[in-house]
């Protein structure tokens, strides 16, 4: 009888009335979640947000004295300088140019390697080689640049060293553009490939081996199997993370090019992270470059849409 009453007297209740009873209790019911999920947001908010109020400064003159509210506004005028002068614009040109050369150069080694790992049977010598590849990801780019340095620098180098026995004359691989493009390219390359890999070798655990099964009772080799049946079943991790990564086309690292940078190579190796360093906090120049680093966010965020936009007109888009 009691059921019956309250069962009658909460379908008398006025909606909004039941919405909001509803919404306490699952609010109740949520609390450990919500407490787990508040650093995280905390952390967004604090470190992410909150920061973007000081992007007025890019429209600003900035400076000490006046603070971020109080120094004269000018407008346009600090990217009409970015885009007049021809050492910015190449600062960007680089900058396009290296990550495009990252994104679409370095891209597929992490999938080729997890594929590779993923048709090893030997356990042992699958997790030697894991161990081997992802151990240089948890080295900071000062020790690999060491490496790189102790291997092709031109006078104490390594392979300069062979090079002098067999040819006579060692080679300038970090003071020419090719060869230092070829260097940043593969050392990134060697010290992400593996830890990159790790996503892609979690999404091939989730294909069905009944497919491996039938595709070889109708013939296909380990080639086709690959083809037909692993890259489909990791194909929407691959559109996510080149998703993603697309949204990083204009931040090229600073640690990587200012360990290898050498003064014969600035022409091609001077990037926005690496002009802010030097122009925004050696020359002061803060409101210049905020307003570079604003232009590099905004076309970040153009390239994430356009890339989720193509990648939604084949259903696999990341929203």
């Amino acid at each position: 009888m009691e059921t019956t009453t309250a069962a009658t007297t909460e379908k008398r209740l006025p909606r909004s009335a039941k919405t909001g009873r509803w919404s306490k209790r699952v609010l109740r019911a949520n609390i450990p979640l919500i407490l787990l999920f508040l650093p995280g947001a905390l952390y967004f908010i604090i470190f992410k947000y909150v920061p973007m109020g000081g992007l007025m400064i890019a429209f600003k003159d900035y400076n000490f004295h006046d603070g971020v509210f109080g120094s004269p506004w000018v407008g346009m005028k600090h990217f009409d300088t970015i885009f007049s002068q021809p050492h910015t614009l190449n600062v960007i040109r680089n900058t396009v140019m290296l990550s495009l050369l990252n994104v679409f150069v370095g891209f597929p080694f992490p999938i080729i390697l997890a594929i590779l790992l993923n048709e090893v049977r030997r356990a042992w010598f699958k997790k030697t080689i894991q161990t081997i590849v992802y151990l240089p990801h948890f080295f900071s780019w000062v020790i690999i640049g060491g490496f790189v340095v102790t291997l092709f620098s031109m006078d104490s180098g390594t392979i300069n060293h062979w090079i002098e026995r067999w040819f006579g004359d060692s080679y300038p691989f970090l003071y020419k553009p090719l060869s230092w493009i070829a260097i940043y390219l593969g050392s990134g390359i060697w010290k992400e490939i593996g830890f990159g890999s790790i996503i892609y070798l979690a999404a091939l655990t989730s294909i069905d081996p009944s497919l491996y099964e039938s595709a070889s009772l109708d013939g296909a080799n380990k080639f086709r199997q690959i083809w037909h049946v692993t890259i489909p079943g990791i194909s929407t991790t691959i559109i996510l993370l080149f998703i993603l990564s697309m949204g990083r086309v204009m931040e090229v690292g600073f640690d990587q090019i200012y360990v290898l940078q050498t003064p014969m190579v600035t022409d091609i190796a001077d990037v926005i992270s690496t002009y802010i360093y030097n122009t925004g906090l050696k020359g002061a120049q803060f409101s210049l470059t905020s307003a570079l680093g604003m232009f590099e966010s905004i076309v970040g965020l153009i390239l994430v849409l356009s890339a989720n936009a193509i990648a939604r007109k084949y259903d696999r888009g990341l929203w």
